[in-house]
């Protein structure tokens, strides 16, 4: 499939692909791989992946959302949200833990996850935010407006998580034109690119590798201000 093992000093396990993976097979992937961390005979697993271009409609989607049904793919999902878009140029992590080596607790695992994608992106000089009512991580251009640099969305099954972040490095952004991404027509999305930002794939997934432990270590509890 393209993927090389990337060996920690923890006992999760990161797998970098190198070529865009089908989204129906990493679905089997992860369903498959957090069926054996829920058993015991697979460790976690961080996988750092992008996908050809296509729309994935979340459990809250509306039909209304998709603007353009036929300009690509469209795949039902069972995380959370709404429609988003996943191409290549856009880091995708599926993080797969077993929330009950942490907080027994979703919200805290969405926090952790947007709390990631903002370490991350510091590293780049870029500063992401939270908004209220709004799940992912913004950036607000000199004029104001605000756009949406990252997505979160997730689903958990017997308190082990699946999916996770997509972080947008150098995608496609003409190709949300077919969406209302996540259900929020007021405002856009930007990328690391878009914002003047020339980082390889390689250097963000280095940087995703060295922020992880210190929000997503076991030992770490859940703190939502």
């Amino acid at each position: 499939m393209g993927f090389e093992m990337v060996t920690g000093t923890t006992e999760i396990e990161w797998r970098i692909s190198t070529i865009p993976v089908d989204y129906e097979t990493a679905v089997e992937e992860m369903e498959a791989r957090i069926a054996a961390i829920r058993e015991g005979t697979a460790p976690e697993l961080v996988w750092l992946l992008e996908h050809l271009p296509l729309y994935t409609a979340g459990t809250s989607a509306r039909q209304e959302d998709l603007l353009a049904p036929d300009l690509l793919p469209v795949h039902r999902t069972g995380r959370g949200g709404r429609y988003t878009y996943h191409g290549p140029g856009q880091r995708i992590a599926y993080v797969m833990l077993d929330l009950t080596r942490r907080d027994r607790d979703v919200r805290c695992h969405v926090h952790r996850l947007e709390e990631w994608m903002i370490r991350t992106l510091e590293r780049f000089d870029i500063r992401g935010e939270r908004r209220d009512g709004r799940v992912g991580i913004w950036v607000t251009q000199p004029g104001g407006q605000e756009q949406k640099i990252a997505a979160i969305g997730v689903r958990v099954r017997r308190w082990v998580t699946y999916h996770g972040a997509a972080l947008n490095v150098d995608p496609e952004l003409d190709h949300y034109r077919g969406i209302i991404p996540c259900g929020i027509a007021e405002h856009g999305v930007t990328s690391l690119a878009r914002l003047g930002v020339g980082a390889t794939m390689e250097e963000v997934d280095r940087t995703l590798q060295a922020t992880f432990s210190g929000i997503f270590g076991a030992e770490r509890r859940c703190e939502i201000p």
